[in-house]
């Protein structure tokens, strides 16, 4: 048997990760099937996909492993409310119940959940279940998965166990622990907590923060560094906790810190002032300092040519971004599931590489396969949900598909695009995308107001073919995954008009910033997706279409999906998506479906009420 079977659960974004002889077969959120926006419950159905994928059974799994140490956390828990008592009474009555009825217990808790999902065995006959560490689930992740047979390997997340921040080299299947910076010490609490003060929903908001920066200006760096945080040159640091209330309370912030940045917190769903601008400007040039200080010392102190990253920070893509142009890395690999969900495969591949000793041989390309490793529907199966549906569609061959679509998105309209496997981790990559022409100068505000029911300010990003994206962007390297922010070409900006200069802020938000302003950024940046026909043909061939009638070969794409929703997994999921907003034209494989052509969805008017808005 050599089947691992990896999980992350019971904090949020869980996960499970199918792979055979160290070769990733599946793996899929849970959130994706319950609908529930980063779903931290056992992944029953995450793990039932996978073995179908797999085309196994839960017996023929070789190991189970979980994706970090629930009883270190636990020490890590005890050991924090200690040093903060009495002020830590009010989370540690919060936390205990969960961990005492749970958690504490959770190898039994996971034998139980795994004998409802094969009830034909006995609780003896269960695979072995192994537990690794957290940040070493994140390296694994990151390491393993990646192109290069040598790298240096940053995670860098809210917390673990205890690490916060730690250093690794990888070196065919080993992978050495070099250092770590442990809690309560945390460039990712520190980004949440002004996740947190900006109002924004903590663990799912901090991308939020990213887009809100270019808005601001850097006015409270200086504060940071004076109050907050002791950033040496190397790129570790402390923080001051007497401004942070995350040790000892419910809230990430307290008294102190509202002292030093003019006021509360501000309220969810309020408006957005200048103020928060600033901050989330201020709270990113710091991250991106620490990003930079802190990979320049690895570099330094191994050697190595090649970095690669996971964990929550590694999201941020304006950080990564200046990784790449300033850093002194021949190139960088951030694991594209970097969050807790990537943290299943980094388990089961640890396990595959490092207690079982496999070798493992780079050949230059990434072993995530796109990151299309979730569940596709075929032409049958969409056919016979929109024939029950009584929903009026037309099904074209490949010969007519792509240039049927690509003049929908040149005519300016807005398309629910559901092909192939869906994707994993946060980003939509031409799977399970809405799609629209990033020529178009009322791109972005329609689709935030109209399709996604999100904030104005919010960003899209754009797919380029691979060969074209030095055309558009300041850089040319492999971008698939939507990791990279980088400048726009000079050639393709537009220069602010002379009636204009005044503005600043939120006021430039429909200002076009080049000759594709759908997805320039205030600060000329753009989040970047390059487009490669070898793990997405069908992307590839519809972007070449556009091109073809066009001359442009970049699209606006977004995830598919509202505010507050997961990205669609599934033809029903996909329709009543569509319906319930303002798209146009909705392609699920061949069929093509047009808006004006469907009737409402019956007993519907109340769905917004479904989704928690964040």
């Amino acid at each position: 048997m050599s089947h691992i079977l990896g999980i992350s659960a019971f904090y949020h974004d869980s996960a499970a990760c199918l792979i055979h002889e160290g070769n990733i077969i599946a793996a899929v959120q849970e959130e994706r099937f319950t609908r529930k926006k980063h779903d931290p419950s056992f992944p029953s159905h995450a793990v039932t996909y996978c073995l179908k994928e797999g085309g196994i059974t839960l017996a023929d799994v070789r190991y189970i492993v979980f994706y970090d140490k629930p009883l270190v956390k636990f020490e890590r828990l005890l050991e924090t409310y200690l040093a903060f008592a009495p002020k830590g009474l009010r989370s540690f009555v919060a936390a205990m119940p969960v961990w005492l009825k749970e958690k504490l217990f959770l190898r039994n808790l996971l034998a139980k959940e795994f004998m409802a999902l094969a009830p034909e065995l006995k609780k003896s006959e269960l695979p072995p279940l192994l537990f690794g560490e957290h940040h070493e689930s994140h390296a694994a992740s990151a390491f393993y998965a990646s192109p290069y047979d040598k790298a240096v390997v940053l995670c860098m997340d809210g917390v673990g166990e205890w690490a916060t921040t730690s250093a690794w080299l990888g070196e065919g299947n080993s992978l050495t622990p070099l250092w770590d910076i442990p809690f309560p010490h945390s460039i990712g609490l520190l980004y949440s907590a002004f996740t947190y003060y900006t109002g924004f929903k903590v663990n799912s908001g901090e991308y939020k923060v990213m887009g809100l920066a270019p808005y601001g200006e850097p006015k409270f760096v200086k504060a940071i560094y004076d109050h907050l945080i002791d950033l040496k040159p190397d790129g570790t640091f402390r923080l001051n906790m007497d401004y942070f209330n995350y040790c000892t309370g419910l809230t990430m912030t307290g008294d102190k810190f509202d002292d030093v940045f003019g006021g509360p917190p501000r309220k969810p769903e309020s408006q957005l002032t200048q103020r928060e601008m600033d901050l989330a400007r201020s709270i990113q040039e710091v991250t991106e300092e620490v990003m930079l200080r802190v990979t320049r010392t690895l570099h330094r102190e191994t050697g190595a040519e090649y970095l690669c990253m996971a964990g929550g920070v590694a999201l941020n893509c304006v950080g990564n971004g200046r990784i790449l142009r300033e850093g002194p890395f021949k190139s960088i690999w951030i694991q594209p599931a970097a969050g807790d969900a990537g943290g299943a495969v980094g388990a089961a591949l640890s396990a595959w590489h490092l207690y079982d000793d496999q070798p493992r041989h780079a050949e230059g390309i990434d072993r995530m396969n796109g990151s299309y490793l979730g569940p596709r529907h075929s032409n049958a199966e969409i056919e016979q949900y929109l024939q029950q549906t009584e929903a009026p569609y037309e099904r074209l061959e490949d010969a007519l598909l792509f240039d049927r679509v690509a003049k929908d998105l040149a005519e300016g309209n807005i398309v629910g695009w559901f092909q192939g496997r869906m994707e994993f981790g946060p980003r939509a990559l031409g799977g399970r995308s809405i799609l629209g022409d990033a020529r178009n100068t009322t791109m972005q505000s329609v689709m935030n107001l109209k399709i996604k029911y999100r904030e104005s300010f919010r960003p899209f990003a754009p797919s380029v073919l691979r060969e074209h994206v030095s055309e558009y962007f300041q850089m040319n390297v492999d971008s698939p995954y939507m990791l990279l922010v980088a400048p726009v070409q000079e050639k393709r900006r537009l220069p602010l008009p002379a009636d204009l200069a005044g503005l600043w802020g939120i006021d430039l938000l429909n200002v076009p910033r080049s000759d594709i302003p759908a997805v320039t950024h205030l600060d000329y940046s753009a989040r970047i997706q390059t487009v490669h026909k070898e793990t997405n043909p069908r992307y590839d061939r519809l972007l070449r279409a556009f091109e073809a009638q066009t001359g442009c070969p970049v699209l606006v794409n977004t995830s598919f999906n509202v505010r507050g929703e997961p990205i669609v997994c599934t033809p029903e999921d996909a329709y009543r998506c569509f319906m319930r907003t303002d798209m146009d034209v909705l392609v699920l494989e061949n069929c093509v479906l047009y808006k004006p052509q469907q009737k409402p969805l019956a007993n519907d008017t109340n769905w917004q009420k479904e989704f928690e808005l964040d």
